[in-house]
């Protein structure tokens, strides 16, 4: 399948990202996160404070597991590379694509973790989160596109340089 599948942290820009390469390679654009939302009729946010977080996974392992697509670029949540069915049937449609930026950047970009759905465990700091979700994206990532002080058409041109 010809996908190109977005992975990375929230704020990395994966799906103003997505939007801008599928008008680009003339794909469909599809993000998980709104599949997520329109199956469960809740607010990613709501669906945490609701079940918590390890329903909350499965809930975006199902659903991620479940796209079938074709020449879509498809964006993530951040969270799912904890979804090694999902992350095994994704790299199977596409080109997984790690969308990196430093730990600093992402501070920067991020407003209200719990207001934007960041699936993190009471306690747990933006850094342990960063740290530990690095190593999963670099595992599961065909691609690694650093995104340092790179403009949005800079990115897409990185990727579609690529294909």
């Amino acid at each position: 399948m010809n996908n190109v599948i977005l992975i990375g942290m929230p704020g990395v820009g994966k799906s103003t990202v997505g939007v801008v390469l599928a008008k680009v390679l003339g794909y469909g654009f599809l993000d998980s996160d709104l599949l997520i939302q329109d199956r469960e009729n809740l607010l990613l946010h709501e669906l945490i404070d609701k079940y918590g977080l390890e329903r909350f996974n499965q809930i975006e392992s199902e659903v991620n597991a479940s796209i079938e697509a074709e020449d879509t670029v498809i964006a993530t949540g951040g969270s799912a590379i904890y979804g090694t069915e999902a992350m095994m049937h994704l790299k199977s449609i596409g080109t997984v694509v790690y969308l990196k930026l430093p730990y600093e950047e992402i501070v920067n970009r991020l407003g209200d973790l719990t207001e934007r759905g960041v699936a993190i465990h009471p306690g747990e700091t933006l850094a342990t989160l960063y740290e530990k979700r690095a190593a999963l994206y670099e595992r599961y990532a065909d691609v690694t596109v650093d995104c340092e002080n790179l403009s949005i058409p800079e990115i897409i041109k990185k990727i579609t340089y690529l294909f």
